[in-house]
């Protein structure tokens, strides 16, 4: 009687925690591919992931970069702010149509950056947030479109996979960017 009582109550918490957690995905979007991106993440564990965007009161949009600037047209995403204050990540809308995994690395990449300006050692930890994802969501048996962010998935997946404790090789592939070295100089969040 008491074992099925505890099976009971496992069943229950298993049910109950996946509702809550698909409560607190639609807190973040209204977007469907991007829930089905958090649900991705979550599926996973990546708590860390959940945790930057809660702490950011984050929201996650896709977003046509170039009314920022026709310089973002083909940056993959950005945090950014709206004329409130509000926080977001804002997904270059031309990837809306790239698998959903891909779409769960950006916002891995997106929620660790909490400042208002960016740092080399916030954005090494962006971007190997993004190639250990990417590792873990990646299908095996999938070939991907080859597009510029499946090649730069696979890059950053790789360079993490040869990058020792002396030689991070994501930090350097950062500090020797022509786009990295301006944007880490006067980075400031931008408002749309």
């Amino acid at each position: 009687m008491l074992k099925r009582v505890l099976v009971l109550l496992a069943c229950l918490f298993v049910v109950f925690s996946s509702s809550v957690s698909a409560m607190n995905v639609k807190y973040f979007s209204d977007d469907s591919k991007i829930r089905e991106a958090l649900m991705m993440l979550d599926d996973i564990g990546a708590s860390e992931i959940f945790d930057n965007l809660q702490e950011n009161s984050v929201k996650i949009i896709f977003y046509d970069l170039t009314q920022i600037s026709f310089k973002y047209q083909n940056t993959f995403a950005i945090n950014s702010t709206d004329n409130w204050g509000d926080r977001y990540i804002l997904i270059n809308s031309r990837y809306k149509n790239a698998p959903t995994e891909q779409i769960a690395c950006l916002i891995a990449h997106e929620s660790c950056h909490k400042g208002k300006v960016a740092t080399l050692a916030e954005e090494t930890t962006a971007t190997r947030t993004e190639a250990k994802y990417w590792t873990v969501l990646k299908k095996r048996n999938v070939v991907y479109a080859n597009t510029a962010l499946t090649n730069r998935l696979n890059n950053l997946a790789n360079l993490e996979s040869v990058s020792t404790v002396d030689h991070d090789r994501i930090q350097e592939r950062i500090s020797n960017s022509s786009f990295y070295q301006s944007q880490l100089a006067v980075r400031e969040r931008r408002s749309f």
